[in-house]
């Protein structure tokens, strides 16, 4: 990580600061209790949140922008994408609703156990949150750790992460692909789904290739259907400018600048982002996961994302 100039951010000039910057006050919420955090969050109160040129001076006043560099040097990592799943379900088993998703056991001598185990052990009965009509969206939601669940009985239940097991995240696209089952085209979430469509026999055996569980918990009403899921730093998410990244890397609630590329494409995409949300399998430090929003278009874009890009954390200047 080394200093740079704003000069040397491509594409800041352009970026329309309006979406970013209500993201930014979010995290502030947080940050402010941090000593050096908490000079540049009280100043944000006074910015205009309307004009995008007086934002834009405030960043270039307050912060310094670093550049992330990998181990080896080079600036250059992978961004992908996530998203927040839609799902269909009931809070009664019942109909096409049979696949369930668990509340925290709250037991750590089985925060060892794999998927399978867990599920055979009996230990889960007792602990459904929901009921939803699909395994395959089921294993997705895990991965994504939070998503809305429209109810039979009518309303929206959202639910958030509420823990996992000390299992490692293991991809069923690589197994898909170790087995000779799509090709490396086919590696995406639209890809596995069909694949799972044309397989049902063998979707258990796909899931299984996961042995981490993943626990959720139903957020509270005061959490606005409006508002994105709560990510790691504790505030909502906000569709296309929140990020997940390695927080042993990277300030929880900082603001990135990302220089990316649309997923599937050359298209630029160069855009001042906020570190609000971390991940098992973000790890090192010029990665991004990139926070599409919900909807099918979300889920399409970041099913579809794995583009190289390079990052700029922008940290308070000492007063």
């Amino acid at each position: 990580m080394h200093p740079t100039s704003w000069q040397q951010l491509p594409g800041w000039q352009d970026d329309n600061l309006l979406s970013a910057w209500s993201a930014f006050k979010t995290s502030c919420e947080k940050l402010a209790r941090k000593p050096d955090w908490a000079s540049v969050c009280n100043d944000a109160r006074h910015v205009d949140p309307l004009d995008s040129r007086a934002i834009r001076r405030y960043f270039e006043h307050r912060f310094t922008p670093f550049t992330l560099s990998n181990s080896d040097g080079s600036t250059v990592g992978t961004i992908t994408g996530y998203y927040e799943p839609v799902l269909r379900g009931s809070r009664t088993r019942h109909g096409p609703y049979q696949v369930p998703l668990y509340r925290n056991i709250g037991s750590s001598s089985l925060m060892a156990a794999s998927r399978s185990q867990l599920i055979k052990s009996g230990v889960l009965r007792g602990r459904e949150l929901v009921w939803v009509d699909d395994p395959v969206e089921a294993a997705f939601l895990q991965i994504q750790g939070s998503g809305r669940i429209k109810l039979a009985e009518g309303g929206e239940m959202r639910v958030g992460f509420a823990g996992a097991t000390d299992q490692p995240f293991q991809s069923f696209a690589r197994w898909l692909l170790n087995h000779g089952e799509i090709t490396p085209a086919q590696a995406t979430l639209p890809g596995i789904k069909a694949w799972a469509s044309a397989n049902p026999g063998r979707v258990q055996e796909m899931l299984n290739v996961n042995p981490r569980f993943v626990f959720f918990r139903e957020l509270d009403s005061t959490h606005k259907n409006s508002d994105g899921p709560i990510g790691a730093q504790g505030v909502p998410l906000t569709p296309e400018r929140s990020i997940a990244i390695d927080p042993d890397q990277i300030p929880l609630g900082a603001p990135v600048f990302l220089s990316t590329t649309r997923p599937l494409s050359n298209q630029r995409m160069q855009r001042l982002m906020l570190a609000q949300d971390t991940g098992s399998a973000i790890k090192g430090i010029v990665r991004a996961d990139f926070f599409w929003g919900h909807g099918d278009e979300a889920s399409l874009n970041a099913g579809r994302m794995k583009q190289p890009g390079q990052m700029w954390v922008f940290l308070p200047n000492r007063q």
